[in-house]
């Protein structure tokens, strides 16, 4: 209960924010979204990344994220056949059951539970997740022969990707930044989490219609929610992973669908709004499961 009070309650609380000036105001979510992804994420990468020193663990979160996402892609294929969705439909499926908010949810939880040793993990495995996310999730969506062009030129416009990037070069030459560059790029990126979680609650409440398909909601939600954080189990145990990462690990495999997706959706008219149903539905189902999961693992 004391974990439920003191990490989930606050960081609901942060989301409910959001969630409520955007129905006071109708503010664009874009313009909120443009100011986390082009300044304060980049930031908050690049200085986690250039500061961590990297070991094996991170070849071992680049192998889990894969692993989970075609496992969750090859149970949507299987329950797509059983139960004859459109393609349509079981595009929609995997984007909200193979992508998960390692961002918004996953980076608050995560500090909040393990600690700041645990949030280099945590910001490498939102970039990875941002790359499948943006390749991935563009392919699924558009499901046309342009997909993988288009879902490669859209990484290459992710900023995220750059920071990354540059932040791995300077690791690598040990190049060293001045004092007061790293500070300025500290200073910004430590505002990223709180807009992330604030920007949750404004996009979930930009979301205007909800499809019901009970069918693919429940199997969608029960995949991302119950399913997924198994599989993490499952691997870090296999494995014997360091405590710290299968902590991190477990607890971003709990997160529920990536407000994302519903962007992806919209744009290739795949279900929109039965994915919006399942993001919506999968961070209610969240407060409970999350919950549960932080009593065992923690």
């Amino acid at each position: 209960m004391s974990l439920f009070l003191n990490i989930i309650v606050p960081i609901m609380a942060v989301f409910a924010s959001g969630f409520i000036l955007q129905r006071i105001r109708i503010l664009d979510v874009r313009s909120v979204s443009a100011i986390s992804l082009y300044i304060l994420s980049p930031a908050l990468i690049f200085v986690t990344l250039y500061d961590t020193e990297f070991n094996s663990g991170y070849m071992v979160i680049v192998i889990y994220m894969l692993v989970l996402f075609y496992i969750m892609v090859g149970i949507n294929k299987l329950l797509a056949k059983i139960f004859k969705w459109d393609p349509n439909t079981e595009s929609a499926s995997i984007l909200a059951s193979g992508f998960m908010n390692s961002g918004n949810y996953g980076l608050p939880v995560v500090l909040y539970t393990v600690g700041n040793a645990a949030l280099p993990y945590a910001i490498f495995i939102m970039v990875v997740q941002a790359l499948q996310n943006n390749f991935f999730g563009v392919y699924y969506a558009s499901r046309s022969k342009s997909g993988f062009r288009r879902a490669f030129e859209n990484v290459l416009k992710m900023p995220t990707t750059y920071a990354a990037i540059l932040a791995f070069i300077f690791q690598f030459f040990s190049i060293q930044i001045p004092d007061s560059v790293h500070s300025t790029l500290e200073m910004v990126g430590n505002s990223a989490i709180p807009v992330m979680m604030i920007m949750l609650g404004m996009q979930l409440a930009s979301i205007t219609a909800l499809k019901l398909n009970w069918q693919v909601v429940i199997s969608a939600v029960t995949l991302k929610m119950i399913a997924a954080p198994i599989i993490g189990i499952i691997f870090v145990s296999i494995l014997d992973v360091d405590p710290v990462i299968a902590s991190v690990i477990i607890i971003i495999s709990a997160m529920p669908t990536a407000a994302t997706t519903t962007m992806y959706a919209i744009e290739f008219d795949t279900e929109p709004e039965l994915v919006s149903s399942i993001t919506f539905i999968a961070t209610l189902v969240s407060i409970v499961t999350l919950s549960i999961l932080l009593n065992i693992i923690v």
